[in-house]
C-alpha cells in the first residue's frame, strides 16, 4: 500500500531549522585616552617604518655612488670625485640615523 499524500507531503516539510545564531557580542568603545595612546602608538610604528624607508635608500644612495666612483674612465673625473664623496656621506649619515634610532 502506498501512503497517502499528506504523509509523503509531511516528510518533506521536516526540514531541518537553521540554528539559532549567537547573540552578538557587547561593542566596546575605547575611551578617548585609550584612542589617543593607540594613535600614538600607531604614528611612533609609522615613523619607524618611514625611517627604515629612509635608511634603505640611503644605503641604495650609497651603493650606486660607489658603482659611479669606481667606473673608470665612462664617467668623468668630477663625477667620479662627487660620486666617491657621496659614498664617505651617506655612510656617515647612515651610521647617524642609525645611532639616533637607536637611542629612541
Amino acid at each position: 500500500m502506498s501512503p497517502s499524500l499528506s504523509v509523503v507531503a509531511d516528510n518533506d516539510l521536516k526540514i531541518a531549522a537553521p540554528a539559532p545564531s549567537p547573540a552578538p557580542a557587547p561593542i566596546r568603545t575605547e575611551s578617548v585616552a585609550e584612542r589617543v595612546r593607540r594613535l600614538q602608538a600607531e604614528a611612533k610604528q609609522l615613523a619607524k617604518d618611514h625611517i627604515r624607508s629612509l635608511s634603505a635608500q640611503l644605503v641604495a644612495v650609497e651603493e650606486l655612488a660607489a658603482e659611479i666612483a669606481e667606473g673608470g674612465e665612462a664617467y668623468p673625473p668630477g663625477v667620479r670625485d662627487l660620486a666617491r664623496r657621496l659614498v664617505e656621506d651617506m655612510d656617515a649619515r647612515v651610521q647617524t640615523l642609525e645611532a639616533i634610532v637607536a637611542r629612541t
